[in-house]
């Protein structure tokens, strides 16, 4: 049973204010948590798709999307495979003020997203769909904040 960490913290932040499907992945050996959430969207006019691997599709739209928390010293991972990448220090972790920023932002985020694909699947001419992260943006309002209670990486 692993102490309470910022794992513990994020996953309260994000039950109670993330409005999408997520799941919390705790990758112990490469000192990495890695977040995961679900956009759906109905495919009510039948528009075929192609997915990143060539795959095509007319069903309802299901995009994956993730995030991942990582030890720059330990952690080894490609950054084109997530949303974002955020860098924690193992004993200090992140304060719970820095965790409730972040769960909000990634909502904001999420539901410009959402809001994106619909507009994609409304648009013929439209070739393609992603979800942005804006870390200018991200970055100043994190420098706006209070930071008072820190929650280490979890103890297994």
């Amino acid at each position: 049973m692993g102490k309470y960490g910022f794992l513990d913290v994020l996953d309260q932040e994000l039950s109670q204010n993330f409005p999408f499907d997520y799941e919390i992945n705790w990758d112990k050996k490469n000192h990495a948590v890695q977040v995961a959430f679900l956009l759906e969207v109905e495919n009510q006019a039948g528009i075929e798709l192609t997915d990143e691997t060539g795959t095509q599709s007319a069903e309802d739209i299901l995009f994956e999307e993730a995030v991942i928390f990582y030890n720059p010293a330990k952690s080894r991972f490609k950054s084109e495979d997530y949303l974002t990448a955020v860098a924690y220090e193992p004993k200090k972790g992140l304060s719970g003020e820095f965790l409730a920023y972040f769960v909000d932002f990634l909502a904001q985020t999420a539901e410009a997203g959402l809001d994106a694909l619909i507009d994609f699947l409304a648009d013929p001419e439209a070739q393609d769909f992603e979800i942005v992260w804006n870390e200018v943006v991200f970055e100043a309002g994190k420098e706006k904040l209070q930071e008072t209670t820190f929650y280490p990486y979890p103890r297994y």
